[in-house]
């Protein structure tokens, strides 16, 4: 028996990913908000992984998409997933448990990982192969076990010179292509591996022989370890991602109306009682807090909302909002948008870059963009800050409880002092005194008979 500790991670992310059908790589692939490789990088993590490895190949920068603390080994040629570990043994510690992960096989958990580790750990074995059992086994690599229950080899099943029998390939039991290795056992057997197949490849399974003792530990639930060569297998795992997601805030305490029509990131976060109604996309970083109506119909990309805040139909990316806001119906908030507790954007109310004061109410028909408005100020509907003079961006400055009346424009730079007015109609391109009233609008003109006189 072995002392358990810390293992190293492997994570084999070098492969072209052609099928995808992409100049993408498939690895940074979007999964819930999240690339690919992030998932079992994330879940090799929360596993308690002592050092983290991801091969890479020379095309690509991965490590610029990756974790501080996360290494990166080349490997320089696409010969096979050996030609990958082979590339990533520098990094290896021979007297570490080494655990092998794909990184195009994101549905992996911590849990697992680590209950491979302690299977592998509390073993005898020099080598403990994660296995499934699959009803359709596809072109998995079958196991084959001797006539103890140990893992002999896993004969590969593209049907060539040295790949599975017809036999074999009625085994339902594969190889998932997740391992945990002695390191010394995995380095001496990685310096005998050789292409003996019929795609002139290395493959990691062919260092079993080489190894002694190799334990099957057996994974219950296979979609655990489905891994993504297309975009039909991504949009199914995606399926099975998304559903985990859903199942753990629910377990947590958030309410979801209808799975099936939302949309909810990994990194999401949400609030205790708050309740997420049907065709709601929350996306990227968003965090969320409690008793919150978030939806119907309503987008929000890496946004912060506090507590008890109402959000239906609207779209919101980059903005805070802050405790018992209301926002919406068909509300637009962009980037830097920031509503204090208790403000309003009503419907059809686009803001941007702005700091809408507590209590504030923009409650329709509004552009508000480049603007400081202070607290308990009303917004008249159809009042827009001209905030663009073809060359800069200037802002606009609206005091406290400052009532502005309909169809008022604002060119910027103006201010407007605490407790003014707007007439009705006004552009308004000079500064407002506090308390003061800014009209700034022709007089009215009739001409009589208008309706009679000839057409053109």
């Amino acid at each position: 028996m072995q002392t358990v500790s810390a293992p190293t991670v492997v994570i084999i992310a070098a492969g072209e990913g052609t099928r995808m059908r992409s100049a993408l790589p498939k690895v940074l692939h979007p999964l819930c908000g999240r690339p690919l490789i992030l998932w079992p990088v994330s879940a090799a993590e929360e596993a308690g992984a002592g050092k983290i490895v991801v091969v890479d190949n020379p095309k690509r920068r991965l490590e610029d998409r990756l974790p501080e603390g996360v290494e990166v080994a080349i490997q320089p040629q696409p010969n096979g997933t050996g030609g990958a570990v082979q590339a990533a043994a520098t990094h290896i510690d021979p007297d570490s448990t080494v655990v092998i992960l794909a990184g195009d096989v994101p549905l992996i958990t911590a849990e697992a990982i680590d209950a491979l580790v302690k299977a592998h750990e509390g073993s005898e074995a020099q080598a403990t192969m994660a296995t499934m059992e699959l009803d359709d086994p596809g072109q998995y690599g079958r196991v084959i076990r001797d006539e103890t229950g140990n893992v002999e080899k896993v004969v590969e099943a593209k049907g060539g010179e040295g790949d599975a029998t017809p036999e074999q390939l009625e085994i339902r039991e594969v190889n998932t292509g997740i391992y945990a290795f002695d390191g010394k056992a995995l380095l001496d057997a990685l310096d005998k591996l050789t292409p003996d197949n019929a795609q002139g490849e290395l493959y990691l399974p062919d260092v079993l022989p080489q190894i002694e003792t190799i334990q099957g530990h057996l994974i219950a639930d296979p979609t655990l370890t489905l891994g993504v060569n297309d975009r039909v297998q991504l949009a199914e795992v995606r399926k099975l991602a998304q559903r985990r997601i859903h199942d753990a805030l629910q377990r947590e305490g958030v309410s979801i109306l209808d799975p099936d029509s939302t949309h909810i990131d990994a990194d999401v976060r949400i609030g205790q009682d708050t309740i997420i109604e049907p065709g709601t996309s929350l996306k990227g970083n968003t965090q969320i807090g409690r008793d919150c109506i978030v939806g119907p119909h309503t987008t929000i990309t890496d946004a912060i909302l506090g507590d008890g805040v109402s959000i239906p139909h609207s779209y919101v990316v980059q903005a805070q909002i802050d405790d018992f806001c209301t926002i919406g119906p068909f509300a637009y908030l962009r980037p830097d948008a920031h509503l204090q507790a208790k403000a309003k954007a009503g419907a059809f109310v686009e803001i941007k870059n702005s700091n809408i004061g507590e209590g504030t109410k923009v409650p329709h028909l509004s552009y508000i963009g480049d603007t400081d408005i202070g607290a308990n100020t009303n917004i008249g509907a159809g009042n827009i800050t001209a905030n663009y003079d073809g060359k800069r961006k200037h802002r606009t400055t609206i005091g406290a409880n400052v009532r502005t009346s309909v169809d008022t424009a604002f060119v910027a730079p103006v201010t407007v002092g605490d407790g003014a007015f707007t007439g009705a109609g006004s552009v308004i391109t000079d500064d407002v005194p506090a308390n003061a009233l800014g009209i700034a609008r022709a007089r009215q003109k009739n001409i009589a008979d208008y309706a009679e006189r000839p057409k053109p």
